[in-house]
């Protein structure tokens, strides 16, 4: 893994990149709960929604500058009161996983909201059928924290929804409102 750097995502660099991955993702998996890939147009305003919420979007790239996998985080729910809960995302292009990319990127957007010292829990809402990425959230400390079963339906089935929680330290001195 040495040829790979980890790099601040643009949309200028790594929108087509990102949507290639979300939309095989949404192909062929139930990483994703949407039934059709997303437009192209989709990506602007998903970076400008990262840019305006001041949220990470961190990308592995190799030694060719090839985007292989990205992880990021967003608003939990929109009330005021979640403002130190963030739910998270990580994904890896379909020829790169088994290589250990997303416990990398993990490892990195778990340091990052530590750096910033305004995220007190990073949530992971995973389809319960998705064994690797749970064994991974499992390996980083992350605990199970609830299950919602049969909350979709994709692929002519029901799919049930786990959520994976770590509370970290920060923010050192929270506060209301």
């Amino acid at each position: 893994m040495n040829d790979l750097h980890l790099v601040p995502c643009t949309p200028e660099r790594h929108a087509g990149a990102i949507l290639d991955i979300f939309n095989h993702a949404i192909a062929t998996s139930t990483a994703l709960y949407d039934y059709h890939p997303r437009p192209p147009e989709q990506m602007a305003a998903w970076f400008a929604s990262k840019h305006t919420g001041n949220l990470p979007v961190l990308g592995l790239e190799d030694a060719a500058g090839t985007l292989q996998g990205f992880a990021s985080y967003g608003p939990f729910r929109p009330q005021p009161a979640y403002k130190y809960t963030m739910e998270h995302s990580v994904y890896v292009h379909h020829t790169q996983r088994g290589r250990g990319l997303g416990r990398q990127l993990m490892h990195a957007l778990i340091d990052e909201a530590r750096k910033r010292g305004n995220v007190h829990a990073l949530v992971g809402a995973i389809d319960a059928a998705n064994t690797g990425s749970r064994a991974l959230h499992e390996k980083l400390g992350f605990a199970l924290v609830g299950s919602l079963p049969q909350v979709a339906f994709k692929f002519g089935g029901w799919l049930d929804l786990v959520f994976y929680q770590l509370l970290l330290e920060t923010p050192l001195q929270p506060v209301d409102g």
